[in-house]
C-alpha cells in the first residue's frame, strides 16, 4: 500500500465543486487499513453495543488524510472524540409514518428524507392525528423523552437535540461547519442505502438565512417562512425539515410526488467505494436512503465538524450537531460579551466565513456571478 497515494488537500477544482455543488468527494482519503480496522471493530460489537467513541471510528478522521484536507480549507478543529455510526440494513420500503408524515413506501428516491441538521426530532406519530393544529403541537411536544414542558428550549428530541438552541428562542436550529461521511463499503450502484445530497441548495439556505435574520432576527423552524410542523401531511403531525421556500427552489418536471400530489426534489444520491470520504458545508440538505439493493448493510461513519474559530474555549465532539448545548441539551457557560446564539447566527448566513481555506475561490466565484 502507498500511503503517499491519499490526498493531503483538495485541488483547486475541487474547491470549485465544493463552493458550487456544497459537497465534494475525495478518492482514496481514508487507507485502507484504517477502513480495514473500523470494518473489523463494527463485526466484533455485540449487540446494543455503542461504538461512537471507539479510536478505530475516529481514526477515520484523525489518523487519516481528512484532518489535513480540513485544516487547508476549513481551520483548525477538535479531533473527534466521537462520531455516527451509519450502519443502514438492508429494508424494503414500509408501511409506517416517516418523520415527514407520509408512509415510507409513498416517498420517492429510496424514502429520502430531506433536511437541515441539528433540528429537533421526536418519534412520529403511527396514527393519525386528531384536533386542531395547537393541540397536535402540544401532543406532539408533550412526547418527547422530558415530557410535557410546554414551548421552551428545555424541549429534546429522541435525537437529542434541543427544540431551540437559546433562552429567547430565537434560533431554532444547531450548528456546525463541515460534513464529513467516511465510506466503508461499496455504495457505487444506487439504491444502496448512500447519503443524498440536495446538490447546489446550501445557496438557497444561506439567502434563506439570511431573510430571516433581515426579517426579525429569528432563525430556523418557527422563524419566518419556516413552520415547524406540517399538518396537511398524511398523518398530520409531520416535521417541516426544509422550507417550502428551500425546496421549491429544486423542483421540476422530473420531480417526483407523494400519492397526495406533492413534489420532492430529487437529491444526488452520493456514490462513493471503501476509503471515499465526502466533505459538505453543514448548510447542504442530505438524507439517508433506503438500502433496497445492497448485498450488505451500508457503512458510512458520520462527522459534524466545527472550526474552532467559532467557540475556541468550547470542545466539539464530532458528533453533535448543536455544540452552543451540551450533546444533552446542557446550559454551558460563555464569558461576558461572547454571545454564541448570535455567533451561530452570523455563520448561519455566512456560510463560508468558517472556511480559511475557501476565501479566494469564493472571492473569484461570486465575482464571477456578479459579472454573469
Amino acid at each position: 500500500m502507498n500511503v503517499s497515494a491519499s490526498p493531503t488537500a483538495l485541488t483547486l477544482e475541487q474547491k470549485r465543486a465544493l463552493y458550487r455543488d456544497g459537497y465534494v468527494v475525495v478518492p482514496n482519503a481514508v487507507a485502507p487499513e484504517l477502513v480495514d480496522a473500523a470494518l473489523a471493530r463494527i463485526r466484533r460489537a455485540k449487540k446494543g453495543e455503542s461504538l461512537s467513541g471507539e479510536r478505530a471510528m475516529t481514526d477515520l478522521v484523525n489518523a487519516s488524510s481528512v484532518t489535513p484536507i480540513l485544516h487547508e480549507v476549513m481551520g483548525h478543529f477538535d479531533p473527534p472524540t466521537h462520531c455516527q455510526i451509519g450502519v443502514n440494513k438492508r429494508a424494503e420500503p414500509g408501511d409506517h409514518f416517516n418523520n415527514l408524515g407520509y408512509r415510507d413506501r409513498d416517498m420517492p428516491y429510496y424514502g429520502a428524507q430531506t433536511h437541515m441538521d441539528g433540528l429537533i426530532t421526536i418519534a412520529a406519530p403511527q396514527e393519525v392525528q386528531e384536533g386542531t393544529p395547537e393541540e397536535i403541537y402540544h401532543r406532539y411536544f408533550a412526547s418527547g423523552p422530558k415530557g410535557d414542558l410546554g414551548r421552551s428550549p428545555d424541549v429534546m428530541g429522541h435525537n437529542m437535540v434541543p427544540m431551540f438552541q437559546d433562552p429567547g428562542m430565537t434560533l431554532g436550529n444547531g450548528s456546525f461547519t463541515a460534513f464529513v461521511f467516511v465510506c466503508l463499503n461499496d455504495q457505487s450502484v444506487e439504491g444502496c442505502g448512500q447519503t443524498a445530497l440536495l446538490r447546489g441548495a446550501h445557496h438557497a439556505v444561506e439567502r434563506f438565512f439570511r431573510r430571516q435574520y433581515d426579517t426579525n432576527g429569528h432563525l430556523g423552524p418557527e422563524g419566518p417562512g419556516w413552520p415547524r410542523l406540517n399538518h396537511d401531511a398524511p398523518n398530520r403531525c409531520g416535521l417541516v425539515y426544509l422550507p417550502d421556500e428551500v425546496r421549491e427552489q429544486f423542483l421540476d418536471e422530473t420531480s417526483e410526488a407523494t400519492p397526495d400530489g406533492r413534489r420532492w426534489p430529487r437529491p444526488t444520491q452520493i456514490l462513493m467505494r471503501p476509503g471515499d470520504v465526502c466533505i459538505t458545508s453543514y448548510h447542504i440538505p442530505h438524507s439517508g436512503t433506503r438500502n433496497e439493493h445492497g448485498t450488505e448493510s451500508r457503512k458510512n461513519i458520520i462527522f459534524r465538524i466545527r472550526n474552532k474559530r467559532r467557540q475556541p474555549d468550547k470542545v466539539a465532539n464530532g458528533v453533535s450537531d448543536h455544540p452552543d448545548r451540551g450533546q444533552m441539551g446542557e446550559w454551558l457557560e460563555y464569558e461576558e460579551g461572547n454571545d454564541p446564539w448570535e455567533r451561530s447566527k452570523h455563520a448561519l448566513c455566512n456560510m463560508w466565513h468558517e472556511w480559511q481555506g475557501m476565501a479566494e475561490i469564493v472571492a473569484e466565484e461570486r465575482a464571477r456571478e456578479a459579472a454573469a
